[in-house]
């Protein structure tokens, strides 16, 4: 069968519905996603996401598996699509409307209502990720110290890189106090947000999940990279002042804003070395990809951006 009439054949056993309008998405750069609609036998139809996992393939959040994570997220009031079926392959979720590329997000006219409102939102949501119960995902992988893992991916690359170098230099000198441990998204950004001209509908992508401290996904909301050239500081839609009051609102902890600048230098480094790492996948022949390229070329923006933060 062809991977449509796989994933037909799947639901259709999964759910006892028939399934039409079987469609491979563009969406999910590590997994492969598929718009289904499947009829019930009351009629009753439902427009769902299929997302596929290679057999065998590692978890990137670790043994803890994402429907778990959206489980409890939607448990603690954030915004999810809900889980229809599952299987060790196939993670089968009701399909939201709305917008996920930035760029239509913050450019085209039927958006403009959402964007006043959407750093609150992302306030009120990332407060209630943060309020997700530790014991609720008990084996989720606990991060270390970041300046040293981004500091040991850096020297394997064997490039000199001298703002990435200050960058880490000021980061070390700066580190700032905990804030607890709490589930962090981990990729809390425009891009992974479906919004709608009302605003945030749903929150996806958690495949980076793990334990750290909250600021980091504020920090990360922030990065310039999720401006997408429109020169608003909170993910090119909105601003600081509104995301830190409705997150401290909505979860009744302080928000240091020179802690989520510390985070926001961070993330800046974090997505330049990455940049870097896309490049080497595709020049070490390991994938082939004009993309991985392209995106590579990107690490000197954020050289760029750091020593705007720094200077």
């Amino acid at each position: 069968m062809t991977g449509a009439d796989a994933i037909a054949a799947r639901v259709q056993e999964l759910l006892g519905a028939d399934v039409k309008n079987v469609r491979r998405l563009s969406a999910g750069a590590s997994r492969a996603m598929w718009s289904v609609d499947a009829v019930r036998r009351d009629g009753t139809l439902e427009e769902l996401i299929v997302r596929t996992d290679p057999r065998g393939a590692s978890r990137p959040t670790g043994p803890v598996p994402e429907s778990a994570l959206l489980r409890a997220a939607a448990e603690a009031g954030v915004p999810v699509p809900r889980i229809v079926a599952e299987d060790d392959e196939h993670l089968v979720v009701e399909r939201i409307a709305g917008e996920t590329i930035p760029r239509k997000i913050l450019r085209d006219s039927d958006y403009a209502p959402a964007l006043p409102k959407l750093a609150a939102q992302c306030g009120e949501a990332l407060a209630a990720i943060h309020s997700i119960p530790l014991d609720r995902v008990p084996d989720l992988t606990a991060q270390g110290d970041a300046v040293e893992m981004w500091r040991a991916m850096l020297d394997g690359f064997g490039q000199p890189h001298p703002t990435f170098e200050l960058a880490l230099r000021w980061l070390d000198e700066r580190r700032p106090p905990g804030s607890g441990a709490a589930v962090v998204h981990g990729d809390f950004r425009n891009g992974n947000l479906i919004v709608g001209p009302d605003g945030l509908r749903a929150v996806l992508d958690w495949e980076l999940a793990h334990v750290g401290d909250p600021m980091e996904d504020l920090g990360w909301l922030c990065v310039k990279a999720w401006r997408f050239g429109v020169d608003r500081p909170v993910g090119g839609f909105g601003e600081r002042e509104d995301l830190f009051a409705a997150y401290e609102q909505a979860s009744g902890r302080a928000v240091d804003p020179d802690v989520v600048l510390w985070w926001e230098v961070l993330g800046t480094l974090k997505w330049g070395i990455m940049c870097i790492a896309q490049a080497f996948t595709h020049l070490s022949g390991t994938v082939r990809s004009i993309e991985l390229a392209t995106i590579g070329r990107r690490a000197c923006e954020n050289e760029w951006d750091l020593l705007g933060l720094i200077g």
